[in-house]
């Protein structure tokens, strides 16, 4: 196996002019390039599977909460296609490398991260002040408000693509360093002002299914929150750190191989995951209309190309 798997890389060498992520020459390092790929594909299938289900179902649709699980699953996607690139091949994804994506990448993961952090908002005024929610938040300014982040982000790719590599290092590096900062305060205060809501305010409401679907909710944007910290507090730190410091903030040889930007992969694997164990509906959508119809398909496209060579076979068996 890992003869083919070199003899390929070969291949990428002499078509794309890049190796894959680690030299094929260890087991680890095979691991390592496997582990990419799979982890990759199944970004890419999870968050498809979420998006294609919530498209699916109408009731699932009409609630605010799920533009934004849409939102996230999109930009997931993306990620996901991006990290063959980035994370299976050697690739260093910084302004003066010669295998750079052009900061799209990076705006990608951006991308999931402004979602949550909506998310987060939109469910905070849902359970605060659900009157007001009501009459603000209609569909239109929800997807406006999507609309405007994901227009925001692409705008930063752009300035960044039209400036010099020296203004861009400085614009972003600074824009980075502040955001970062702020947005995690944020993000954590809101956790935890949504966590004291659904344990202690909604608590003295009258017991109702609407009661439990907004506690539901809740609790799966605090869960899908904190996990989506872990994953992203450690390289937040190290480009703190290296903002203060001065010194380059790539210790690794290249994206696939540090392991701090493999964790915020692993959390786009991991939120769709999330949201499927946190909503009943989605997963029921899910089960009976994606995979389960995905799956009598294609066990029906294996009846009909096997039936052609049981008569062939049965043919000759009679003369």
């Amino acid at each position: 196996m890992a003869t083919l798997i070199k003899s390929n890389s070969s291949t990428l060498v002499s078509v794309l002019g890049l190796g894959p992520v680690l030299p094929l020459n260890s087991f680890g390092n095979v691991l390592l390039f496997l582990f990419n790929v799979l982890l990759a594909t199944t970004i890419i299938f999870l968050n498809v599977s979420v998006f294609v289900s919530i498209l699916l179902n109408r009731s699932l649709r009409g609630e605010n909460r799920f533009m934004y699980m849409l939102s996230t699953c999109l930009s997931d996607v993306c990620s996901g296609v991006s990290y063959y690139y980035c994370g299976a091949l050697d690739v260093r994804d910084s302004y003066d490398s010669p295998t750079r994506t052009y900061y799209v990448a990076p705006t990608l993961l951006g991308l999931s991260y402004m979602a949550i952090l909506a998310a987060q908002a939109d469910r905070y005024h849902a359970v605060s002040a659900p009157f007001k929610y009501s009459q603000r938040m209609t569909r239109g300014r929800t997807l406006a408000v999507i609309a405007v982040y994901w227009v925001y982000a692409f705008v930063i790719v752009a300035v960044n693509n039209l400036v010099t590599v020296g203004i861009a290092k400085q614009v972003t590096g600074f824009g980075t360093f502040v955001s970062n900062i702020f947005t995690v305060i944020i993000m954590i205060g809101l956790n935890v002002r949504l966590f004291l809501i659904a344990r202690y305010q909604l608590e003295r409401e009258p017991a109702s299914a609407e009661r439990e679907t907004k506690r539901a909710s809740v609790y799966l944007i605090v869960i899908v929150a904190v996990c989506f910290l872990i994953a992203w507090l450690p390289i937040f730190m190290h480009i703190i750190v290296c903002n203060f410091s001065g010194t380059p903030c790539y210790s690794f040889r290249n994206e696939g191989s540090d392991p701090l930007r493999i964790l915020p992969r692993v959390n786009a694997a991991l939120t769709p995951v999330l949201y499927i164990r946190g909503c009943a509906g989605l997963r029921a959508t899910l089960l009976t209309k994606v995979w389960r119809v995905c799956y009598m398909s294609l066990s029906g496209y294996r009846e009909r190309s096997v039936a052609p060579n049981v008569q062939s076979v049965s043919m000759l068996v009679k003369t």
